[in-house]
Order: C-alpha cells, then structure tokens, then sequence
C-alpha cells in the first residue's frame, strides 16, 4: 500500500488537498485501510490521494467529509484541485496518461490526439468549439502538443495505437494538413520503437471498437482502466469485469488490423493522395 509522504502542501491545489486529506484522516484516528472501508474503496486508492498522484473525485471528496466530520473543507478543495488545461471529462484520464506504463488507442474516426499536428489539431478545436475565442483555440491545442510530448519522454509509456482506415481518408483540415498529418503518423512510428501503429482496414468489418474512441491504460502499481470519449463526452472505466471486455475487444482489433509495416506503408500511401 502506498505510504503517505512529505507533501509541500504549497506546491499545488491536489498537493493541498492531498495533506488535508491525510492530516483529517490521522485526526480521526484511522489507517488509508479503515478509511477505505468506510468509503467503499481500498486503502491503496486513499494513498493515492494523499500522495497526490490521483485527481481528487467530487464525490469521494463528500464522503470523506462525512466520514472525517470536516463540513465542506474537502469538497472546496476538490473544486480548485480539479482544475486542469484540458476538459473536464478528460482530465482524470489526462492524469493518469503520465503514470501508465502503457497506452493502447483505438481511434475510428480521428488521428488519437498525442499523435495530431497542431494544424490538425487546430482543426479540430475549431470544428467542436465553434463560438471559442483564438486564445481559447490555442490554450486547447497547446494542452494537446504538451500530451504528445509523453511519447519522447525517456520514462513514457508504450503507445499502440490502432486507426481504422477511415481517419486516413476524411480530409481534415484539408489536402495539405492531412499530408502533414499523416506523414507525422509514419515518422513518428518509425522514430521511437514504443510507439506502434496498425490501420485497421475497411476490409476487416464490424469491430465492438467501430464508433468508439478506447484507451486501455497499464500501471506498474494500479490496476488497468479504460476511458472511452465522444464528440463532448467521455468516460473513465475502472470496473475489472468491464475493462477486461475493452482488453478481449482491443486484442481482437490487433488481431484483424494490418501488420504494423504494412500500416506506415498503408498510411504513406494515403499521405500521397493528398499531394496534390
């Protein structure tokens, strides 16, 4: 179980939170264990908190303010400790990108985001923030290239990704932006031996995966999970049972998709019918 540790509770809000939490929690007298029993999750989970290395949840914030009788203090706390660069419903996800030790993708529709150009990505952000300001385009599209940096961290996680043939061919952005855009996928895949592409070809039909964006993340110390994310929506999946339908489902897209050469050429291709 994680063992508390000397938090600057300066440094940031989740630190705050994280030596307030362990501070109520030792006044009330309890171990990461007894507080997690009452509050229907592990003890491991409670260390994570105070660690500072988990988002603090609105929910499980409200419980502990009942269980540790301290009124509203954590819940405010969350609420600034929740604050993040990208949107909300990502953002636990986003955190928990830099603790995996690996990141599998499956993407139906669009490049995944740690592997978009920022003309592409621009794109995007145009598209589904319609009324958003140029700053506000930019705050979103400089959060994403900060997320792709986690592929040449020396420490980063192994990134798998598997695209459906389709994103390959919708031209987002236009004919130049996609040209850059898949000539990246290719000199990306082929510059760090983590990162692994497959396409999965119009060929291979119906996939569980077909209309939805799947991340299936591995810890060294945590068990895996799974987000999954629409246009405006996404969701963080930490069911055992549940995950291990996403795994059976992602190792069934893996098995049907092209070799990973046979990808880059396959996408190098397409960054050809774009040249012109």
């Amino acid at each position: 179980m994680p063992q508390p540790k000397d938090l600057d509770p300066y440094a940031d809000a989740r630190s705050f939170y994280g030596s307030e939490l362990r501070r109520l929690r030792e006044a009330a007298g309890m171990s990461q264990t007894e507080l997690g029993d009452k509050a229907f999750c592990s003890g491991t989970y409670i260390g994570l908190f105070e660690m500072a290395e988990r988002r603090p949840q609105e929910d499980m914030s409200r419980a502990f303010d009942e269980l540790l009788g301290s009124g509203k203090h954590l819940q405010r706390l969350c609420r600034l400790a929740r604050k993040s660069k990208v949107a909300g419903y990502f953002a636990d996800a986003a955190e928990l990108e830099k603790r995996a030790r690996s990141i599998e993708e499956y993407a139906p529709m669009l490049v995944p985001g740690v592997l978009q150009t920022r003309a592409y990505a621009t794109t995007l952000t145009r598209g589904t923030k319609r009324r958003a300001s140029d700053e506000e385009v930019e705050r979103t599209v400089g959060a994403r290239m900060e997320r792709a940096q986690l592929l040449s961290c020396e420490n980063g996680p192994d990134f798998w990704a598997i695209i459906h043939e389709a994103a390959l061919r919708v031209p987002i952005g236009g004919l130049r932006t996609m040209k850059e855009q898949l000539d990246h996928l290719v000199e990306t895949a082929r510059a760090h031996s983590h990162v692994i592409v497959q396409v999965l070809p119009f060929s291979a039909g119906f996939h569980p995966f077909l209309n939805t964006m799947s991340s299936l993340m591995q810890f060294a110390d945590a068990p895996p999970v799974v987000y999954t994310e629409g246009a405006y929506a996404g969701q963080l999946i930490e069911e055992a049972a549940l995950v291990a339908q996403y795994r059976s489902a992602y190792d069934l897209a893996r098995a049907v998709a092209l070799s990973p050469e046979a990808s880059l050429a396959l996408i190098a291709s397409a960054a050809k019918d774009y040249d012109r």
